[in-house]
């Protein structure tokens, strides 16, 4: 516990810091204390009173942020009088949000229309356990709300499209891209440029995070940068991939930080800059990105897109980073959770190939199970073929059962079995491990 004369001499300092803030804001012009127009003013129609002077208790609350030089009470004003929008509430939009209103942001709106699930809580620290089974959005507004009384916080419980975008967007000055998928990031792209917004994008996975800046000082967009969205295949999210709570934490403190910098004109943003986090060597390093391609498709001076368009369809992927179940085997090729159970049950003769990567296999796995990583099974097949070989046979006559997460990768491994390797009595088990866990054995794990 501190001691009485600590308390009481940080107390008068506070006193101080304040009278001498007091002063300054009363012998400031009316004409010095008026916050200049801000580069994007919000929209008309918006019921958002803009201020002209802080109060007592915001000039007692930022104090230690009004004595910054960089900020002081003219970067205050334009904080508060900012508006943001933050598209997606969970490991970047956690941080980012939280910081936004702490910082002193006016409005503040939130995205999401997912619900709080006990997985997100290693590193979406907005929400708790108690909030589990919430809409993501609304709890989000609720710390907002706990957090600052000053901040004016707009829940959008929506998922956002071509739909509805282009009139969220126009209500807010900022917008920051804390989403998780490739089409969501070229919509917003898209967007910002339609209605003239800046872009502060960021993205975590694994170790590592990212961080720039679209539409900004004559920048490049998103679009000049990827012209073409990547294979859906090739994008990995943190539900596969997975990520080290901490490193969307710093990637979205940073967007914040991006957000009060561009605000109040501190510095140089990250505008054609690419900010690259490692955080297994915690090392920052900036390249450069080119700038306004002259023949990008949005940004350009002879743009063929000029609206929203089916974003689905041009990334070959949905606008949202839940797992989807593919179903390219015929009814034959499978086999569902509770009739292989019965197998295991009667010890029918078989094998059980678990085609997850190691990590994951040594996570949880059935007893029992062979495990050949989908990415090493072309060149393993002799061990698969040992293991499925019965008595004096020289080729397998053992059946196979297929096993994965969630019952894909057990499918492009049935698939490879049987149309490369000439493999007869190979099965998938239907919506792998996850199924299992849900329909058969609800204490196995997961994940």
């Amino acid at each position: 516990m501190a001691h009485p004369a600590d308390v009481l001499a940080e107390l008068h300092t506070l006193r101080a810091e304040n009278a001498t803030l007091r002063a300054r804001l009363a012998s400031s012009s009316p004409k010095a204390a008026t916050a200049p127009s801000p580069a994007h003013p919000p929209p008309v129609g918006v019921p958002f009173t803009q201020k002209t002077r802080l109060s007592n208790e915001e000039i007692s609350r930022f104090s230690r942020q009004l004595l910054v030089p960089e900020i002081g009470v003219q970067g205050q004003l334009k904080l508060r009088n900012a508006s943001v929008l933050v598209v997606g509430a969970g490991g970047l939009g956690a941080p980012a949000v939280m910081y936004l209103a702490a910082a002193g942001i006016g409005r503040i709106g939130i995205i999401d229309y997912d619900v709080v699930e006990a997985s997100n809580l290693q590193r979406q620290i907005i929400h708790d356990e108690s909030r589990v089974g919430m809409l993501k959005s609304e709890s989000a507004k609720q710390t907002v709300s706990k957090l600052s009384s000053l901040c004016e916080c707009t829940a959008y419980n929506i998922l956002i499209d071509s739909s509805n975008a282009m009139d969220v967007i126009k209500k807010w000055d900022y917008v920051v891209d804390a989403t998780d998928n490739v089409a969501t990031r070229y919509l917003l792209n898209d967007c910002c440029i339609f209605r003239n917004k800046p872009l502060i994008s960021g993205s975590a996975l694994r170790m590592d995070g990212q961080l720039t800046v679209y539409n900004l000082e004559g920048g490049p967009c998103y679009r000049c940068i990827f012209p073409k969205p990547p294979p859906p295949e090739t994008v990995t999210n943190c539900s596969d991939g997975g990520v080290l709570g901490v490193v969307p934490g710093i990637i979205g403190c940073l967007q914040a930080l991006e957000v009060v910098k561009i605000v109040t004109g501190i510095g140089a943003s990250l505008s054609q800059k690419l900010l690259i986090f490692d955080a297994t060597t915690m090392s920052f390093r900036t390249i450069r990105l080119r700038g306004r391609t002259p023949s990008c498709a949005v940004c350009g001076p002879h743009p063929t897109i000029t609206k929203p368009i089916d974003y689905v369809q041009f990334c070959g992927a949905g606008p949202d980073d839940k797992a989807h179940n593919i179903n390219i085997l015929p009814p034959e090729s499978r086999i569902s959770c509770h009739k292989y159970a019965a197998l295991r049950l009667d010890a029918f003769p078989h094998v059980l190939l678990d085609v997850r990567d190691k990590i994951q296999y040594d996570i949880c796995s059935l007893h029992h199970s062979l495990n050949i990583p989908l990415s090493e099974l072309p060149k393993r097949i002799p061990e698969l073929t040992a293991a499925a070989t019965f008595g004096e046979h020289h080729e397998p006559n053992l059946p196979v059962f297929v096993v994965c997460r969630r019952g894909n990768d057990s499918q492009l491994a049935v698939k490879m079995l049987e149309e490369t390797h000439g493999f007869t009595h190979v099965k998938d088990i239907v919506g792998g491990l996850e199924a299992w866990a849900r329909g058969r054995d609800p204490t196995f794990p997961i994940y």
